[in-house]
């Protein structure tokens, strides 16, 4: 029987997935060298279909790296010189706020329990703050906050440089990349494809920063994909060192399918799985919803507490052939996480709710 998988990450594939790995497996994708033609187109082909995916203006390079998290290091090698800013509220963004730390970075951070949420109203960035660094959808509690509150947060601060992990979110939240300097993802979330591929969004202010502390001989910005180095390669759509070709390739092909639907759509179709999703745990008295504040719940990562032992939910559930996240670190017990990505359908979405009423 084959299983659909509602993990946050890695996720269910996306549909045409197989098609198109089948597709770079006939055309040998590879094997071919990352300083061909061959090669700049397929950079240049997936850096087009992301822009028009995600409305990525020109001001912003698109750039690969191995992981979403190796972008939590790049970024505050590469633009903060002395104090970074950081709002955490789970496991990730704590995470981003520790790497802070481990590069001897002065790190702030404003911190709220696990699984609440962050408003504008209530955030103020300390003053020497170079990067403000906000976790859109933290995967490990289903918490989301607004693309409204962080745009209003970088007009306050428009100085600032802002960075937003939107590893479990992109393609859904609708930034303005008119104020978000960098963001950045990995694609074994709602992309659908296996782990194995980072991508980071930074825009011409980010680059100048990074030239700037490279200058300075008490400083290092990294010795690999440092943003200047990115940054040159990118020029001609090349790579510093040799990257994940046919993972470049089936994202282009995935962010095109993605386009083909429409963003819009994608988004609709998502809110009305998180909709279902919210309207059977709020009415289920075996299950509520971890995320109290409506505002702050996430439309990709839905998270229930249990009344009954998560244990018994996830097996009963995989019994009928789905496969549903566990809630993360010490809420394993306690607590289910559902993906909410564009590769499992309404129809995937129905049968989930129907297995888990029973």
């Amino acid at each position: 029987m084959k299983n659909t998988y509602f993990t946050p990450g890695p996720a269910e594939l996306y549909p045409t997935f197989g098609t198109h790995m089948q597709a770079a497996l006939d055309e040998q994708i590879g094997s071919i060298s990352h300083r061909s033609q061959r090669f700049r187109d397929i950079y240049k082909y997936t850096d087009e279909q992301l822009r028009i995916l995600l409305n990525i203006p020109a001001t912003h390079g698109i750039f690969f790296t191995g992981s979403a998290s190796e972008v939590w290091e790049r970024i505050l090698l590469n633009c903060v010189e002395h104090e970074s800013f950081h709002l955490v509220n789970g496991s990730f963004s704590r995470k981003f706020f520790d790497y802070a730390q481990s590069l001897h970075k002065y790190a702030h951070s404003l911190e709220k329990p696990f699984g609440e949420g962050f408003d504008f109203a209530e955030i103020d960035v300390p003053e020497y703050a170079e990067l403000v660094c906000v976790t859109h959808n933290e995967t490990s509690s289903g918490a989301q906050m607004r693309p409204v509150d962080i745009h209003k947060l970088k007009r306050k601060y428009p100085k600032k440089l802002f960075c937003v992990d939107m590893v479990s979110s992109a393609p859904y939240p609708d930034f303005d990349f008119g104020l978000i300097d960098s963001a950045f993802f990995s694609v074994q979330k709602a992309f659908g494809m296996p782990a194995g591929l980072g991508v980071w969004i930074a825009n011409e202010a980010c680059l100048d920063k990074a030239e700037r502390l490279q200058k300075y001989e008490s400083m290092t910005i990294g010795a690999h994909n440092t943003l200047p180095m990115l940054w040159k390669n990118y020029q001609t759509f090349e790579t510093p060192a040799t990257p994940n070709t046919v993972f470049i390739y089936l994202l282009g092909k995935i962010a095109e399918d993605l386009n083909r639907i429409g963003i819009e759509s994608v988004r609709k179709q998502t809110e009305e799985k998180a909709r279902m999703l919210y309207r059977f745990i709020e009415t289920d008295e075996r299950y509520s919803p971890s995320i109290k504040e409506e505002r702050h719940r996430s439309q990709t990562v839905v998270v229930a507490d249990t009344k009954d032992s998560a244990k018994d939910v996830l097996s009963t559930a995989k019994e009928a052939g789905i496969i549903v996240g566990s809630g993360y670190g010490k809420f394993k017990d306690s607590q289910i996480r559902i993906a909410n990505f564009p590769a499992v359908s309404i129809e995937q979405t129905a049968q989930l709710i129907n297995v888990l009423k029973k």
